[in-house]
């Protein structure tokens, strides 16, 4: 077993050279002065007008709503019209020779993940990639004993290598990447989770997409599904959720070359590039999503590949709840450390690309937050008829309120059905109609994000998997 050590890499090289790109310090001060003033003035206003306050921030509101609400539908239009995915048909990829291919470069983070080792190299070695071609590096945390232990006792096949992460801070899954970024040696490099299960193909997709697509791509994101989907309600959901995401809102993104939050596994490299940018910021607990962004701003792109990698979906509601406060906690970290300059961010971006990254990270973490309240001004309506409810919601206000009470929430819920039904989820669709559920479940891990962002903003809430057996596809 090849082992190796990132002891001289610098995985923290983002917070060190472009600190102003990295959430090592989460809030700037004039980005706290900023939140105190503007808090301040609220309650000033709040205390000297306390209705017209409450009326202008639902009419806001309200019209966030809306607009949030005609944005998505637009997303999962322009998915389903443009077919804006990289799609490569079997002749072209039975014309791909194996003496052709590049080396492929494939990381995979582990902790804490000794069971999870054989099937993760099964999974691997199933790639139909030339076998002298994978440069494969399980990363180790080295105060991990279990897991090495039990990558000691297998016989790795050629081409894997464990890579030794050195016990450091912070202990996250990017530090650990940017380890094996700094020894990778291929042309093009991807990240897997230990539970995942990639098409066999997908690798092969991928080089041809990339040889296909400009020299401005650097990216490449697959769709990622469950293969556990019917294990329990909880993961009937997620499924939903996930279908929609990757199957209907990314690819609407991608028609409108805007920029993708990436997801945490299945996102493949120019290599190249991704040293150019230096990595992940090892700092950011949703560092996809970050890394996402950066790459806009460098001037590059990222695109769809039509290619699925299957994951286990967690089951168990604990355990989702840390890890959906993660990724929004990881949310906000990207919206603050983007928007410490948020005019040179319009020039990275463009005025689109920037209305974009508002919607898509800003956005998302003000729905999940503001939506209790409202929910809440409708139960006191419709339980208690108060009538001075109703002086909230003027003429037009109302209106709208009224929309994205019904039909926003029914679209929502509603694009959750398009995914499973076209996903060939038929039965679960009747579990996306009842999302709602779900979304009570995402704004309490909202609410606990925020708060642990400003008390423990680079704690990783680690995922556990294994909860579920067998392939329920």
């Amino acid at each position: 077993m090849d082992k190796s050590s990132g002891m001289n890499v610098d995985p923290l090289a983002l917070a060190h050279r472009r600190p102003d790109l990295s959430a090592s310090v989460p809030i700037l001060p004039g980005q706290k002065i900023v939140m105190i003033a503007v808090s301040l003035a609220l309650m000033a206003l709040s205390v000297l007008r306390p209705w017209q306050t409450a009326q202008g921030c639902v009419m806001l509101a309200t019209a966030f709503y809306l607009l949030f609400t005609f944005y998505k539908l637009l997303l999962v239009r322009l998915s389903v019209v443009s077919r804006a995915e990289i799609r490569i048909a079997p002749a072209e990829l039975a014309g791909l020779k194996d003496a052709d291919l590049p080396v492929y470069s494939i990381l995979v983070p582990l902790y804490h993940e000794p069971e999870s080792l054989p099937g993760l190299v099964q999974s691997l070695v199933a790639l139909d990639y030339p076998d002298h071609r994978k440069d494969v590096q399980l990363l180790l945390e080295e105060d991990d004993a279990a897991t090495r232990e039990a990558a000691a006792r297998l016989t790795l096949p050629r081409g894997f290598r464990v890579t030794v992460v050195p016990k450091s801070f912070p202990r996250t899954k990017p530090k650990a990447c940017n380890i094996g970024l700094a020894q990778a040696r291929g042309e093009y490099l991807v990240i897997y989770d230990a539970e995942d299960r990639p098409e066999p193909d997908q690798l092969r997709k991928a080089v041809a997409g990339f040889r296909r697509a400009g020299p401005d791509v650097i990216c490449l994101q697959c769709r990622l599904n469950f293969y556990n989907p019917r294990f329990n309600l909880l993961t009937r959901w997620f499924t939903a959720e996930y279908s929609a995401w990757f199957d209907l809102s990314l690819p609407g993104l991608s028609a409108m070359n805007a920029v993708i939050p990436l997801g945490g596994t299945s996102n493949h490299f120019v290599t190249r590039k991704l040293e150019e940018l230096m990595g992940w910021d090892a700092y950011n607990v949703t560092e996809d999503c970050d890394l996402g962004v950066r790459i806009y701003r460098a001037g590059y792109r990222s695109r769809m590949l039509a290619t699925t990698t299957w994951e286990e979906a967690c089951g168990s509601l604990p355990f989702w709840i840390r890890q959906r406060t993660r990724w929004l906690k990881g949310y906000i970290q990207t919206y603050l450390v983007h928007m410490r300059r948020p005019w040179r961010l319009l020039r990275d971006l463009g005025p689109a690309n920037f209305m974009h990254f508002q919607m898509l990270i800003g956005g998302i973490v003000f729905c999940f937050l503001i939506n209790p309240l409202f929910w809440f001004l409708a139960l006191l309506w419709f339980t208690l008829r108060l009538e001075i409810l109703a002086d909230l919601f003027p003429g037009l206000v109302f209106v709208g309120g009224a929309l994205c009470l019904f039909a926003g929430n029914f679209a929502f819920a509603y694009i959750g059905a398009i995914g499973c039904y076209q996903r060939g989820y038929y039965d679960l669709v009747k579990y996306a109609l009842l999302a709602p559920a779900y979304w009570t479940m995402m704004s309490y891990s909202g609410w606990r994000a925020c708060f642990q962002f400003f008390s423990n903003p680079f704690h990783w809430e680690k995922t556990r998997h294994g909860l579920s057996t067998g392939n329920q596809t």
